[in-house]
């Protein structure tokens, strides 16, 4: 396997460099016989540890009923296969991301541990996503200094990627269905205590995935409107974001507005962006580490490190959907026995401040699954090149949908010894389908009039 990491990270140095364009009709032939619809490898690893994909997708458990309030654990039998702790963890750090090792140095004498499963490929999509997938292998080519996609359309733009920018957009704009749920949003001090940042509901509209035949052209890729009920001094504001589809070039890129109480009008929020400090997790991680990474690309460098294996969260079914958050909160970390980890194979992008730019991090590296697209890790580095922060997403599937739930994720300051957890919703409050009857619900007008007066 060694060997096989070794030839990623080569491969992944020469295409760093390389032209950002399309892959030849060649290349593009592969999807769908060696390579899934959306440009992961279809076989498994050679020890078996990583199954082949599997295109019929997730099954739900017996007796799911649909829009009951989430998606429950479809392999709630199965028992973890390997537990990695503190005892044994450096037999396997050459599949642990660096921030892993690090949080085994830092808390493995603690209990923080890696509770390991059978690795489920059963990401699906659908039929017009593969095709479209299929037509970006060719067609889609990023521009204007990687700040906008040309010639694609709603599916993975870049399924065969030669850049770490193509990366980084496959994940940006990854596929979702539209949702509402009510989250909670806790960070824990240093001392050990759980602190609520935020209490709100969160209604989510992915208006490209509408108009499968149309190009994304300029697009919105989402549509996202935050009412925060809690804590009091939060009680009433609102936060719309209109995400593009394709395009950060000057001029374009993300809309954002606040509603502030105590203000009593719409605002456009610009600051809502980048290394901003975000009030939604009491500023303990920035706007640009929500799900991992998101907005614009253009303070970094990007590098396509290269695909390795490794083991992440995975098939969080049981912890999103069915657990109360505030029964995970350790007094140092996430309690280790309501998390699934699996062996994946990821991408590794990395990420290095460009001269002249300006951001709390000089460096990020991400870690992408290869089925889906999501990023599912993050190393963050301080002005000093030190590890600050790491990031965990957890996803979890969405069967009959074709998706993955990807709204739950936390970072935790090894600097600063404090964590947060962000986006999971509370059980039985996740719903399919926005709920929003009214047009004007997602524009600055709407959030005028239902704002606290």
């Amino acid at each position: 396997m060694q060997n096989r990491i070794k030839a990623a990270l080569l491969l992944g140095s020469l295409v760093a460099s390389s032209a950002l364009a399309a892959v030849s009709p060649e290349q593009a032939a592969q999807l769908g016989k060696n390579l899934t619809p959306m440009g992961a490898e279809m076989a498994g690893n050679a020890d078996g540890s990583i199954p082949a994909w599997d295109p019929a997708g997730v099954k739900p458990p017996a007796g799911f009923v649909p829009g009951s309030g989430g998606f429950p654990d479809p392999y709630p039998d199965e028992k973890p296969i390997l537990t990695i702790n503190d005892s044994n963890w450096k037999e396997y750090e050459n599949n642990l991301t660096t921030g892993t090792q690090a949080m085994f140095e830092k808390y493995g004498a603690d209990g923080w541990e890696m509770q390991v499963y059978p690795t489920h490929r059963t990401s699906t999509r659908p039929d017009w996503y593969y095709a479209n997938t299929a037509k970006n292998a060719t067609g889609a080519n990023l521009v204007a200094d990687g700040q906008k996609i040309e010639g694609n359309y709603p599916g993975v733009p870049f399924p065969i990627p030669q850049s770490g920018l193509e990366a980084i957009w496959n994940h940006m704009i990854s596929y979702n269905t539209d949702s509402n749920q009510d989250y909670d949003v806790y960070y824990v001090d240093s001392s050990g205590k759980p602190v609520l940042a935020t209490s709100a509901h969160a209604v989510s509209e992915y208006p490209m995935f509408k108009t499968p035949d149309k190009p994304v052209g300029e697009q919105i890729w989402t549509m996202l409107r935050i009412d925060y009920n809690a804590p009091a001094r939060r009680a009433g504001e609102i936060l719309l974001v209109h995400e593009p589809g394709a395009d950060y070039t000057a001029g374009k890129g993300r809309s954002a507005w606040q509603y502030l109480t105590g203000q009593r009008r719409v605002r456009l929020a610009p600051a809502v962006s980048f290394d901003t400090p975000n009030p939604g997790v009491a500023g303990t991680s920035t706007y640009d580490d929500s799900y991992i990474y998101n907005g614009s690309p253009e303070r970094f460098n990007w590098k396509l490190v290269g695909k390795q294996e490794m083991y992440v969260p995975a098939n969080n079914n049981r912890f999103v959907f069915e657990t109360k958050l505030e029964d995970t909160l350790g007094p140092k970390f996430l309690k280790p026995e309501y998390f699934r980890w699996e062996k994946r194979r990821v991408w590794v992008v990395d990420s290095t401040l460009k001269e002249g730019q300006r951001h709390l991090y000089s460096r990020r590296t991400f870690y992408i699954d290869e089925d889906s697209w999501i990023a599912v890790a993050d190393d963050m580095y301080d002005g000093r090149g030190n590890l600050w922060r790491h990031q965990y997403a957890y996803p979890a599937a969405q069967y009959g949908d074709h998706a993955d739930f990807t709204s739950s994720y936390g970072a935790y300051d090894l600097l600063q010894n404090i964590y947060n957890l962000n986006g999971k919703p509370r059980p039985g409050r996740f719903f399919k389908g926005t709920g929003v009857k009214d047009d004007k619900f997602f524009t600055p007008k709407g959030m005028a009039r239902s704002g606290v007066r």
